[in-house]
């Protein structure tokens, strides 16, 4: 009988939009709880070593988190196996750079890179304000934005 949650991922298993390959080990890194499902998201560890080449193993990774130079939607993680999802703003503030998560034609993660992005976080239905983008009401396009401008109010509409 098992007990608890599973703890590993064989890399086999992994989604595909991962894209690791098969022979470099048995094991690859199981994303942690959090807001994205561990089909729809990348964790952390994946996107600095093998998308952007920052580190070289695991363990750079965990140094370069642990220095709190890695914020998600505006936020400092220190989590490597942080579940990051689709439209999730990823900044590196040592080198200024913000990417932004989307699919590309494949289904894949593809990583946006902008020197300007608003950082964004997720609208729920606790009371954030948002700015809708041209009036939609899809979840995934309603954001917060943490650097308000003075003439901007509450809910009013703001094309992008």
């Amino acid at each position: 009988m098992a007990r608890g949650p599973k703890k590993h991922l064989k890399r086999v298993t992994a989604p595909k939009h991962w894209m690791l390959d098969k022979l470099t080990s048995v094991f690859a890194p199981r994303p942690s709880t959090g807001p994205h499902k561990l089909r729809e998201c990348l964790p952390l560890i994946i996107f600095l070593r093998n998308r952007l080449k920052y580190a070289l193993t695991g363990d750079e990774v965990k140094k370069i988190c642990m220095q709190r130079f890695i914020k998600i939607d505006g936020k400092v993680r220190t989590d490597i196996t942080y579940p990051a999802g689709f439209m999730d703003v990823i900044s590196v503030d040592k080198t200024g750079e913000n990417f932004r998560l989307i699919y590309d034609t494949k289904g894949r993660f593809a990583v946006h890179r902008s020197p300007t992005f608003s950082l964004l976080a997720r609208a729920t239905n606790h009371g954030f304000p948002f700015l809708e983008e041209r009036g939609s009401a899809s979840p995934l396009l309603k954001r917060e934005t943490r650097d308000w401008l003075p003439n901007r109010a509450v809910g009013e509409m703001l094309s992008l």
